[in-house]
């Protein structure tokens, strides 16, 4: 690990953010190949899987993001942490914009509960993008954390970026096969199936290239925009993660497997931050 470290250190922030979210979207392409082997997994599976991507997700809001931003920002008491409150509060509204533009299906909902615009696109793309809705932040993140180390900034430290790239990594496995699978089981191949699964991944590094690039450019917006990142993915988590492992009787199974996910990412980034 340390050598992967020392070398995130020594090449381009822009590049090393591109590298760590390629490495996210190819755990997302690993976990959407399990549809190879299986078509029908049990829903405790599927609903324990979801639970840990939202503890992960949860974990790096504050562990990686939130804490770093407020340590980094001036002053004392409460003007502290306005850059924190305000980049968190845009986080949200900024994916609570997209979640009512973009037509989305969650992974456990019927067809009628589509969200966004209304469209007569088909299951299998709604499903795609509302699991595309949960990457951006995520790559938005590991982007943001590698500018904000290459810019200096007190509390921004590679390990904490390797750290949560790596938590990231972790939760898209079972991200890749939870949309992999329910266009496996409505009728898709299963190279069809993977390759829609892999897809909704892709956009982590573009995002991940945006929030370096942008760091880098203004450097004084590092603390609201690493606030940003955990405020979209904490409504990520509260309207749409934690509600699609609630749809049945596996419940306890899944958040069980979001303690399991905090606890992770939470070791992770303190271990290695």
């Amino acid at each position: 690990m340390e050598q992967v470290i020392d070398y995130f250190e020594n090449i381009d922030p822009i590049l090393a953010a591109f590298y760590a979210t390629l490495f996210t979207w190819g755990l997302t392409a690993a976990g959407a190949g399990l549809v190879f082997l299986f078509k029908n997994p049990k829903r405790a599976l599927m609903d324990g899987m979801l639970g840990f991507t939202g503890g992960v997700m949860v974990a790096a809001s504050f562990w990686s993001l939130l804490a770093p931003g407020i340590e980094m920002s001036e002053g004392e008491g409460f003007v502290k942490v306005i850059p924190a409150a305000v980049g968190f509060l845009l986080g949200a509204a900024f994916i609570f914009g997209l979640d009512k533009i973009l037509p989305h299906l969650h992974i456990n909902f019927k067809m009628d509960e589509a969200e966004g615009v209304k469209t007569p696109w088909h299951r299998t793309t709604l499903l795609v993008l509302a699991i595309t809705l949960h990457n951006i932040p995520e790559g938005l993140a590991v982007g943001v954390l590698f500018g904000g180390v290459a810019s200096g900034f007190e509390g921004a430290t590679i390990g904490g970026a390797v750290a949560l790239a790596l938590g990231i990594g972790l939760q898209n496995f079972p991200e890749g096969f939870a949309v992999a699978v329910p266009m496996r089981r409505h009728g898709l191949s299963r190279r069809k199936s993977w390759m829609y699964g892999q897809a909704s991944a892709l956009v982590e590094p573009i995002a991940a290239v945006l929030g370096a690039w942008a760091v880098l450019t203004f450097e004084p917006i590092l603390p609201y925009a690493l606030a940003f990142a955990a405020g979209a993915m904490i409504f990520v988590v509260v309207e749409e993660v934690i509600p699609e492992t609630q749809q049945d009787q596996y419940t306890d199974i899944a958040t069980m497997g979001f303690i399991g996910g905090f606890i992770i990412m939470m070791t992770l980034d303190v271990g290695l931050g």
